[in-house]
């Protein structure tokens, strides 16, 4: 017996002690201990393991395997324990565990745990709430702000009368209303810079896609009678009335249709009323914006 050891038998052996030594035993134990599963969680564990075996089983049909570390490594978890203990009625499944399974499994949770339900929607609504990203502060610009290197101006065209009273208009570019476009975006619609104008729709005709008030933009690189793509809407002028419709190719002529057919019903032109009527294609609809109310 060496000296360390003569020195822990010299030591007196009290009842305090034996209490201390016992009650660090049991803390010891209630640390490892888990409680038990209720009998819903236990159910949940058994089709969860079900699905497990399903997906298990097409995946060797279709000559792949798919193994519990393949599971636990797609929920981002190392080795396949986590997966078995929640597989085996070990550890009680909980809202993060079951969206993750659900995903690398392809269940709903609904099959699992009709329990964790409520919490699951209620997890996805915070997420959804949430904000992702930061978004960034809105920048007021005007007329006098200087262009990007990555904009375009883009101005709108007007009715402007002849004459005042005169009843007649024409349609010009305005010297003072304009927007500021990505030239990418331009770009990405096969729109040329210097053909792309803006107008202002007027009237509950194109409703409820276009409000009054929308704004559009078009090319009006495509005016001609054989740029009409059916059912596409163009800004048109019509006894220099800007007005923004969809159009048709007629065997005689064109129509001219409204999103409103109830109080707008559709208006045929032939080749003759066309010229005698004055109307024109400005252009192509590529965009359009506008305000909720």
């Amino acid at each position: 017996m060496d000296s360390s050891s003569a020195a822990f038998y010299q030591q007196p052996i009290t009842s305090s002690a034996i209490c201390g030594n016992i009650s660090s035993a049991n803390t010891l134990v209630g640390m490892k201990k888990r409680r038990s599963l209720t009998s819903e969680e236990v159910a949940e564990s058994t089709r969860l393991k079900a699905i497990y075996e399903q997906r298990k089983a097409a995946a060797k049909a279709a000559g792949r395997n798919l193994t519990q570390a393949d599971v636990a490594e797609a929920c981002g978890w190392s080795g396949q324990s986590a997966f078995s203990q929640y597989a085996t009625g070990k550890v009680p499944l909980n809202v993060e565990a079951l969206l993750k399974l659900a995903k690398a499994l392809d269940f709903d949770v609904s099959e699992v745990s009709p329990r964790l339900m409520w919490s699951v929607g209620h997890e996805i609504m915070h997420s959804m709430l949430r904000p992702s990203a930061h978004l960034s502060d809105i920048q007021p610009w005007d007329d006098n702000t200087p262009l990007d290197d990555d904009e375009v101006y883009v101005p709108f065209l007007r009715e402007v009368e002849l004459a005042a009273g005169s009843g007649r208009f024409v349609i010009e570019e305005s010297d003072s209303a304009r927007l500021r476009f990505f030239k990418k975006d331009l770009r990405h619609n096969n729109v040329q810079f210097s053909n792309a104008k803006c107008v202002v729709v007027s009237g509950n005709s194109m409703l409820p896609v276009l409000r009054d008030g929308a704004t559009v933009g078009i090319n009006v690189g495509k005016s001609s009678l054989g740029d009409i793509v059916d059912g596409d809407m163009y800004a048109i002028a019509h006894h220099g009335q800007l007005r923004v419709k969809q159009l048709y190719r007629l065997p005689s002529g064109i129509r001219l249709r409204s999103f409103n057919r109830d109080e707008h019903p559709d208006e045929d032109y032939t080749f003759a009323e066309i010229q005698d009527q004055q109307i024109s294609i400005l252009g192509h609809v590529f965009w359009w914006g506008m305000f909720a109310r």
